[in-house]
């Protein structure tokens, strides 16, 4: 397992000072904020993650950069506008420029996210400072208190991923952020075959056991699991031009 860890670190080391190449996440391509409240700025930052399921992630961010701009539609991003309304009303807007690709089920998906937050503490910034900014507070009441007013939000895949981009864009103080899990998306799973953490025979078992395993490898390495991400996910989908 040493040897794993250890390419796991020059990996990880490799993202950090540039050299593991192209690093722009989809994520970056996010409008200025300027004028708007935090609130608006955190929604950006959930609402669009809960339909990012077999897709490209540089063009939902795209479409959410566009439905952002769109005066005429960045009320979607107003949790207390949307759940005044009702699934036909922001069905449009959100189709406009494809943020939504199912007229129906990520139109529901987005209404009830949005209603989820806005009953248990109004808007998302209130959300952590109601859950005092605490990974397993926020776990327990998105992963299973709650879990069906977060749709695809409170997947394992999906909530561990969007802690860790509250924390990186929303500048989220998370306390036990060490308890974040990877999130094993395909390039992540690839990745992890290529690395020896799983074996191509095993890339089919729960998101939840590949997260255990990475776990177990980043052991004592001081690199969190969440940390990792970004590096297998880059890696991945470089189909591994560098070479650890």
């Amino acid at each position: 397992m040493g040897s794993i860890q250890s390419k796991c670190l020059n990996l990880y080391k490799a993202y950090l000072d540039g050299t593991l190449g192209n690093i722009v996440m989809p994520e970056d391509a996010h409008p200025s904020f300027e004028g708007y409240s935090l609130s608006t700025k955190f929604a950006y930052f959930t609402l669009p993650m809960s339909l990012n399921y077999q897709r490209n992630s540089y063009k939902l961010w795209e479409a959410a950069t566009k439905t952002f701009l769109d005066k005429d539609t960045n009320y979607v991003f107003d949790l207390l506008k949307v759940s005044e309304k009702n699934e036909d009303s922001i069905r449009d807007d959100l189709l406009r420029y494809r943020l939504a690709l199912q007229s129906n089920k990520h139109i529901n998906t987005w209404y009830r996210i949005s209603e989820g937050f806005s009953s248990l503490a109004k808007d998302i910034p209130n959300f952590f400072k109601t859950y005092e900014d605490d990974v397993l507070k926020i776990r327990e009441v998105i992963q299973k208190e709650r879990k069906k007013s977060f749709p695809y939000l409170s997947g394992p895949k999906i909530f561990n991923y969007w802690l860790y981009i509250m924390e990186r864009y929303c500048e989220v103080p998370l306390r036990n952020r060490d308890f974040i899990e990877i999130a094993p998306d395909t390039h992540v799973i690839q990745a992890s075959i290529k690395l020896g953490v799983i074996q191509n025979t095993e890339k089919e078992m729960s998101r939840e056991k590949i997260s255990g395993i990475w776990r177990e490898v980043l052991k004592g390495s001081g690199v969190s699991p969440i940390d990792m991400h970004s590096p297998l996910w880059f890696w991945g989908r470089s189909k591994f031009e560098y070479q650890v």
